[in-house]
């Protein structure tokens, strides 16, 4: 077995791969955040200074993994179709469990992608909570799954847990991985998410496609006001909006089980 990343000369280079043929490249990566019991209290119940914790964490392990090629130097730039980052909190261990996964259609795989997203993701964490408790401890992040290209696929020896998703709703909001929407017509899932979640009085909600004006973010703002008066909070030039956990504006595009999330900006530094 040879190093890919070195050349007959021992020199780093970047791998070409111009000559590979396309596939369906999928990683998944996972880590942890170890704090304090009362931190992990706060995270959950949404009392720590800086804002909705896991929103700002997620958002900056998907946002890492797609400039993944501005920190390891040899990587590839990559056109990733799906990146998610999903949380755990374990009380037990009083710690957060990160996970992430990522998925192209490409020339090259996607393993660094899915390990720098949870890496960002946990210093995200820290960063939000360091107010509060600077002995936190982030650990064994490590490669899950690889599936697809040359080398074939991959699953680590010693399987993490269940992951199921926490949204930012406390250890009420966490719910197991299957189908968004829940009822029979093609709908969208939408959810509101921290204090807006409080303001509005409801966390989600499915909605049929076939009631919006049109099928993007906008006209799902449209409808849902058109429903009750009360999500018109949604047209707020401050609440942000995020498609299957990537930032949103509404001319985005929506389909039939996509996962609309609203929530109120936080605050990092």
């Amino acid at each position: 077995m040879t190093l890919t990343h070195l050349n007959q000369r021992g020199e780093a280079h970047m791998v070409d791969v111009a000559d590979k043929p396309e596939s369906r490249r999928e990683a998944s990566a996972s880590g942890y955040i170890r704090m304090k019991p009362d931190t992990l209290a706060l995270l959950s119940e949404g009392g720590l200074p800086k804002g909705d914790v896991l929103a700002t964490a997620r958002i900056a392990g998907i946002q890492a993994a797609k400039r993944t090629h501005e920190l390891i130097p040899l990587c590839h730039a990559l056109a990733l179709s799906k990146v998610a980052v999903d949380f755990r909190l374990d009380e037990e261990n009083s710690r957060v469990e990160v996970f992430a996964s990522c998925r192209l259609n490409g020339r090259t795989g996607v393993e660094m992608e899915a390990l720098t997203a949870v890496s960002v993701a946990c210093l995200t964490l820290y960063d939000m909570c360091k107010a509060v408790d600077k002995d936190m401890e982030i650990g064994a992040i490590h490669l899950d799954t690889k599936h697809g290209g040359k080398s074939g696929n991959y699953q680590r020896q010693a399987p993490t847990s269940s992951t199921p998703i926490v949204t930012g709703e406390g250890m009420a909001g966490q719910v197991s991985v299957g189908a968004r929407c829940d009822i029979d017509s093609a709908c969208v899932r939408v959810k509101f998410l921290a204090e807006l979640r409080e303001r509005l009085g409801i966390s989600e909600l499915s909605l049929p496609l076939d009631s919006l004006p049109s099928a993007d973010v906008g006209g799902l703002k449209a409808a849902l006001v058109k429903r009750d008066a009360r999500f018109a909070r949604l047209t707020e030039g401050r609440v942000l909006c995020a498609v299957n956990q990537v930032m949103a504006l509404d001319p985005t595009p929506i389909t039939h089980d996509d996962e609309v999330a609203f929530f109120p900006p936080v605050t990092g530094g």
